[in-house]
């Protein structure tokens, strides 16, 4: 192995030569081996440099140094040759996606047997195979416009009954420019604490950022791409409330976002390690008082800045006013419409027009409305009704199901009265219950017996009946069936029929004559 040979050392070496000194000497002075000084100069007459000549330069220096640089490796052998003839091939099989044990299946079955070391090697050394592409750091941009945005799980609470523990996650707000920091401790990761967690943050900061980058997380992003992400319609229509653009990472690409991916595991390790907490609270109390006097004091390695002044002194002036107001997180959801036309939201049901009856609708309800949408089009309203709750809108059923559904029962005897006088009487007679509601489907039995058999023959058996005090829609139903009226007087008044409506015939008694007896009475 040669030894290190350094640019002064080489220099020193060429001044002494030219100055007529000894080699010998000329060694003993630098303190080299004899060996090494004659190396030296051997490689500097290999260069074309004389003796007799101009002070040394950096270029006579330069040339001497190539000179000496030993062969690096050992010579490559037949395996590497045939590598080197198949390098198109190879190439063409690597950017297809096959991996390097197959290809060299495929080499061998064509009579090319390459070992895999070898193969390797010429890979990664000729064709790049496995590298990396390098990063490039992205300017932070101006003052107050990024702030980006993460969770992850980052500590333990100890819950003092039972005796267990509870892990929470927290939304982390890294300010670009200054690196100023916030967290939010919270146990889920969904929409509504997303926006919990923005609206702490604006609170914090003093201040809206223009553009906000958040991870890929389902609460935010319903679909990462990196030209056009779809978000979630509650935190877009958050973002367009609170006038702050999204920007979403690429997929797949944690590098595009180092600065928040490497927060995770800072917070973690440096802000809850160790920490023994109760409740959420004091996990929140925990993390201010850590982003403001302890991370947001300390300097940072990239800015050289304390972030907490950094960000006082050129990013909180610029920011957007903070809201004053709290929002109101709507709810969205995708309800099934059911067959009773009722959509369930918040454990509470609300009704929609009969044509969407087994349809997917969406949802949005906030503290005061509930609205759905067919199609992106808007189909229902109604209040906001608390778990338990329903809303129901006649306009919404059938009118043949409306007043059943909803019990109206003055809507139903309305009904009975246009099929005629009599029949409604008819029907009030049905009615008269202190639950009249429990009575209804007799008076829609009436109605189907009006449909089937007409208004005229129907009124004549209710008349009947009416007479007789005869409450009974199947006795009705019976008499429409045998064709059984009351026969016209001469006057046109009805008679009363008899008290079971059967011909007196029935009911007459065979007469037997009496007998007379001895003493002149007559004997039963």
């Amino acid at each position: 192995m040669y030894r290190e040979v350094t640019m002064v050392e080489v220099k020193e070496v060429l001044r002494l030569w030219r100055e007529g000194v000894p080699t010998k000497r000329l060694a003993a002075q630098l303190g080299l081996d004899p060996k090494t000084a004659r190396r030296y100069l051997r490689a500097a007459e290999a260069a074309g440099l004389r003796r007799e000549g101009a002070p040394v330069t950096d270029e006579d220096v330069r040339e001497v140094l190539l000179a000496l640089q030993p062969v690096s490796g050992r010579p490559r052998g037949d395996g590497w040759a045939a590598c080197a003839t198949q390098r198109e091939a190879i190439r063409g099989w690597l950017a297809d996606g096959l991996r390097l044990t197959k290809i060299r299946k495929l080499l061998v079955r064509q009579g090319v047997p390459i070992a895999y070391p070898t193969l390797y090697r010429f890979a990664v050394l000729e064709l790049q195979f496995g590298q990396t592409a390098t990063t490039i750091p992205v300017l932070d941009g101006a003052p107050g416009q990024e702030l980006q945005v993460d969770t992850g799980w980052v500590g333990w609470l100890t819950l003092p009954s039972p005796a267990k523990r509870r892990r929470f996650r927290a939304w982390i707000f890294t300010a670009v420019c200054s690196r100023h920091r916030f967290v939010y401790p919270t146990f889920e990761e969904s929409t509504g604490r997303a926006i919990e967690a923005c609206e702490a943050a604006w609170e914090f900061f003093g201040g809206i950022f223009t553009v906000l980058i958040p991870d890929n997380t389902k609460a935010i992003i319903l679909e990462a791409d990196p030209l056009s992400p779809r978000l979630t319609p509650a935190f877009l229509e958050y973002a367009q409330a609170r006038h702050f653009h999204i920007d979403a990472a690429r997929v797949r690409r944690p590098r595009d976002k180092g600065r928040v991916e490497r927060a995770v595991p800072s917070v973690r390790d440096d802000c809850f390690a160790g920490e023994v907490l109760t409740t959420l609270d004091d996990a929140r109390t925990l993390a201010t008082r850590w982003c403001l006097d302890d991370y947001g004091l300390r300097r940072h390695s990239r800015t050289q800045r304390r972030p907490l002044e950094h960000f006082r002194m050129d990013e909180q002036r610029v920011l957007q006013p903070a809201p004053t107001s709290p929002y109101d997180i709507p709810l969205w959801s995708e309800p099934k419409v059911a067959r009773d036309q009722l959509a369930s939201i918040g454990k509470a049901t609300y009704s929609i027009p009969h044509r969407y009856v087994g349809q997917v609708v969406r949802a949005r309800a906030d503290a005061q409305l509930v609205c759905f949408y067919a199609r992106g089009l808007l189909i229902k309203t109604h209040p906001r009704k608390p778990p338990g709750g329903q809303s129901i809108d006649a306009s919404d059923y059938p009118v043949e199901r409306s007043v059943y559904a909803l019990r109206n029962v003055a809507a139903l005897q309305r009904q009975a009265d246009e099929a005629g006088p009599i029949i409604g009487r008819y029907a009030a007679a049905l009615l008269d219950s202190p639950l009249p509601w429990t009575r209804m489907r007799r008076v829609y039995a009436l109605l189907g017996l009006v449909r089937r058999y007409g208004a005229a023959r129907v009124t004549e058996v209710c008349t009947v009946a009416l007479a007789a005090d005869l409450l009974g829609v199947r006795r009705l139903q019976r008499m429409l069936e045998l064709g059984t009226a009351a026969p016209p007087t001469p006057s046109g008044r009805v008679l009363p029929p008899a008290r079971y409506l059967r011909p007196a015939t029935q009911y007459a008694l065979p007469f037997r004559a009496p007998t007379p007896t001895a003493e002149g009475e007559e004997s039963s």
